[in-house]
């Protein structure tokens, strides 16, 4: 009689062996022919958008446009973390831009006019996002009004709330010294290698633990190779990219060093993982991509969709909140274009160029990450091309039209494949 392996006692009768390198690759592969697209669109592009600018304009890839890239991004981004929840279950939030600017100006108002701590102003301005989300999600989930008709009226009564916040139309300073350095400051350099190290670490753990959990039930799991090479290429990357930040920027160090991550840069780094963590690691998560994907069927199985889609505006409205004080830290004020013009376009194009679905039950968190670099990328290179804003509007609206229609296609290819 065989003795049986160590590693035949580990795996439960009939599971499948560890997949190799090759298998993943060739599973890669297919899902690309089936439509699975995943990140490699808004990949490829980004790569393009930015040989195309270096080869244009050398000063592109400095260290300094490098950074400049994370403090223009940084509202757009945050703005559209949030719409990614709302589209998810089939919704949008048109509002979302002016609901930044509001709450700004409620910032704004507590800090220099009523001069409370900039912490109170900071806790007001996120609560004033999480109750207008409360409304809109309200009268979207219970009263039943579709939500690009609230959302729109919303869109138009912000501005008049805006110009009534700040006086009619002034200028409210910010100068509060921790709003301030959200755009304007930067970390020392051993911080900024310190937290590439930490983030490293903790997305290895994440990774190795989760593939030690999966082979010891047997499941399917990616080879330990790839999950290696995740972690190295993560690694890779971090490591660059805060290498290049720490490069001096100033013109004259000697009066003023210019070196260090923006402190912008972790608070989207913890904001993008945490809300990662909330879509793909909890129930909750799972809840709204159910709705996203069948609202019926979401409601048979229990799920309280009412309560999932208005959840959805609250967690939109925050994170506007959240990106009207950056942009209020970026330009050290709070006018009536706070939150306006192409904001909100800019933050739905992000989410929806990143990969995120229009159509419900499709995206990610990363998504409005990608999606917002590619974006601050067609901004910052159109600057520095001294194009025309028509220019830069035609320009960013045909990337906006082909994330979508990859959407759309991608949609149909899976659906026919699926018959």
């Amino acid at each position: 009689m065989t003795t049986p392996t160590k590693t035949a006692r580990r795996r439960p009768a009939g599971a499948a062996p560890p997949p190799s390198i090759g298998s993943h690759f060739q599973g890669y592969l297919a899902r690309l022919r089936g439509g699975d697209m995943g990140a490699l669109p808004v990949l490829l592009g980004l790569l393009v958008l930015c040989a195309f600018f270096s080869i244009i304009r050398p000063n592109f890839l400095t260290a300094g446009n490098f950074a400049n890239l994370f403090t223009q991004g940084a509202a757009v981004v945050l703005i559209a973390m949030g719409l990614v929840f709302v589209l998810l279950v089939g919704e949008i939030d048109l509002s979302a831009g002016f609901a930044s600017g509001v709450c700004a100006a409620v910032l704004a108002n507590l800090l220099t006019l009523q001069g409370q701590p900039w912490y109170v102003a900071t806790l007001a301005a996120i609560a004033t996002g999480a109750l207008i989300g409360l409304v809109l999600g309200f009268l979207v989930a219970k009263v039943g009004i579709p939500s690009f008709v609230v959302t729109l009226a919303a869109f138009l009564a912000f501005q008049g709330v805006m110009l009534l916040l700040i006086k009619g139309g002034t200028n409210v300073p910010v100068q509060a010294a921790p709003i301030v350095a959200i755009e304007n400051r930067y970390l020392p350099p051993l911080v900024g290698w310190l937290l590439a190290a930490v983030a490293v670490t903790g997305y290895a753990a994440a990774q190795l633990l989760r593939h030690r959990d999966r082979s010891a039930r047997g499941l399917v799991t990616d080879p330990l190779s790839v999950v290696l090479l995740r972690i190295g290429g993560l690694a890779a990357v971090l490591g660059a990219g805060v290498y290049v930040l720490n490069l001096e920027r100033s013109l004259n160090a000697l009066i003023s060093s210019n070196r260090g991550m923006p402190v912008v840069v972790p608070l989207l780094g913890v904001l993008g993982v945490a809300l990662t963590f909330l879509l793909s690691r909890t129930a909750y998560g799972r809840h709204v991509y159910a709705v996203g994907g069948n609202r019926e069927a979401a409601r048979r199985a229990g799920i309280d969709v009412d309560r999932i889609r208005i959840s959805v505006f609250v967690i939109c409205s925050s994170m506007a909140a959240v990106g009207g004080i950056v942009a209020a830290s970026r330009f050290s004020s709070v006018d009536a274009n706070t939150g306006g013009s192409d904001v909100l376009l800019y933050a739905v194009g992000a989410a929806v160029i990143g990969g995120t679905s229009l159509f419900g039950g499709k995206g990610r968190v990363m998504d409005a990450v990608l999606g917002g670099a590619v974006v601050a990328v067609i901004d910052n290179g159109m600057g520095l091309l001294d194009a025309s804003s028509g220019v830069k509007y035609v320009f960013t609206g045909f990337v906006l039209l082909l994330a979508a229609g990859v959407d759309a296609l991608t949609r149909r290819r899976v659906a026919t494949g699926n018959r």
